[in-house]
């Protein structure tokens, strides 16, 4: 089982490798639900990481839960792709919906035009889309060309979307279902043990007082987030990877000898 790991900073990224993670998703602002990172925090953590592993790149240029992009949106992400290709990125995260909700196969085939042939993942706009039409979207994801689906099955939290996941598990053979949202040590064998998932995604943080606190807030309008941030726990990725270890060991057949 493989736990991807999503992080916005290079402490976050350093610590999710010491704790056994399998692969980052890397961006900016996951307070946002996650943005485009910048090249330079790629660059260095690709030198610096303690062991290599794979790094999906999100491209998303900007919040908001609509995932409908204009040209110039669409033209800015398609330059970040080509970037993060060049600079050696594994893969990428992304998805785009049209003015109706819906996916926008031409916006999206744009994008993965600009991949090449590196694996992208389908984000969490697709649990923006309509339920009922669960399985009709994944069938088109995986047509489009994306290797997986990152998905809490349209519910806030994964645990929540327990049936839909196992829906889209058996699915297609060319598409991988990844559990995520609200991933924790205190779900995440029920999650995996439910849906069968090989592949599941946390963000594992924990919140860290800032040496340095100031009084002036720059955006922020809660009070906390001036003096804390938030970062990615060691202790807690490797307390998911144990949980998965055990899992799939415990679900190994035993071979008997004559």
């Amino acid at each position: 089982m493989l736990l991807e790991v999503c992080v916005d900073s290079i402490e976050s990224a350093i610590n999710a490798v010491n704790g056994g993670a399998g692969r980052l998703e890397l961006c900016s602002a996951l307070s946002e639900g996650g943005l485009t990172p910048s090249p330079g925090v790629f660059k260095v953590l690709k030198k610096s990481l303690p062991r290599p592993v794979p790094i999906f790149v999100m491209i998303r240029p900007r919040a908001g839960n609509d995932f409908h992009y204009t040209k110039l949106e669409l033209d800015s992400m398609v330059e970040d792709i080509e970037l993060f290709r060049e600079l050696g990125a594994d893969g990428f995260v992304f998805g785009a919906l049209d003015d109706n909700g819906r996916i926008d196969a031409i916006a999206n085939t744009t994008l993965m035009n600009a991949v090449d042939d590196l694996p992208v993942t389908f984000h969490r706009c697709f649990d923006m889309l309509p339920p009922k039409d669960l399985q009709i979207n994944a069938l088109l994801i995986a047509e489009l060309g994306f290797s997986r689906i990152l998905t809490s099955g349209c519910a806030a939290k994964a645990e929540n979307g327990i049936s839909q996941i196992k829906q889209l598990m058996n699915l297609t053979s060319d598409l991988i279902v990844m559990p995520g949202s609200g991933v924790n040590a205190k779900n995440l064998e029920m999650i995996l043990k439910e849906t069968g998932a090989k592949e599941f995604h946390a963000s594992a943080r924990v919140e860290k007082e800032l040496k340095v606190k100031q009084s002036i807030d720059l955006g922020n309008s809660d009070k906390d987030a001036v003096e804390k941030i938030f970062v990615c726990s060691e202790e807690s990725v490797k307390e998911l990877v144990e949980i998965a270890k055990r899992l799939e060991s415990s679900a190994e057949p035993t071979i008997q000898e004559d």
